[in-house]
């Protein structure tokens, strides 16, 4: 039997330390002083992984025509890519498929996969983690600014303490 009251009050909880942030509104989403940058792409956490207990993180990131990451595995999270702006083309373990504003990609935890930014605007989309954890690689490349394929060792170190591989090249 689930005990009704103790379930009440961790959403409880839950609900009030949202309403404790504050409240974000579009126009604060659409500012872009606060993100972090790494080889040109900004990245800024909306939902960290301490403040999910560990359960989710969702990170707001704005990556430019033609850019994307290497071949790579998370071997702990689940990601979900929801399109906000532009376009990127996805590759999942061989299968390719384009997504556009408004679609949403699941890359499944331990599927090496990839993408790239697609057409002349830049793409705006949400990385959702689960579990969360992952959204600390992004803010290492950013605070130590390691190039590819110069700073593959520092680079490959905080990939492997959050738990990813790095598998191949990035599409071309």
């Amino acid at each position: 039997m689930i005990d009704q009251t103790s379930n009440n009050m961790n959403l409880s909880k839950a609900l009030s330390f949202q309403s404790q942030k504050g409240e974000e509104t579009m126009e604060d989403l659409n500012r872009t002083d606060d993100f972090v940058d790494w080889l040109g792409v900004k990245y800024k956490t909306i939902l960290s992984s301490a403040d999910s207990g560990g359960a989710i993180a969702v990170v707001d990131s704005i990556s430019p025509p033609n850019s994307g990451p290497p071949r790579h595995i998370h071997h702990k999270e689940d990601e979900v890519f929801v399109i906000v702006t532009g376009a990127c083309r996805f590759w999942l373990e061989g299968i390719e498929r384009i997504a556009k504003a408004g679609e949403s990609v699941f890359i499944p935890r331990g599927k090496e996969h990839t993408f790239k930014v697609i057409g002349e605007e830049d793409c705006r989309h949400f990385v959702i983690l689960t579990p969360g954890g992952f959204e600390g690689f992004f803010a290492d490349m950013a605070a130590g600014q390691f190039g590819i394929p110069d700073d593959m060792p520092a680079i490959n170190e905080s990939a492997t303490r959050h738990h990813m591989t790095f598998t191949g090249p990035p599409l071309d």
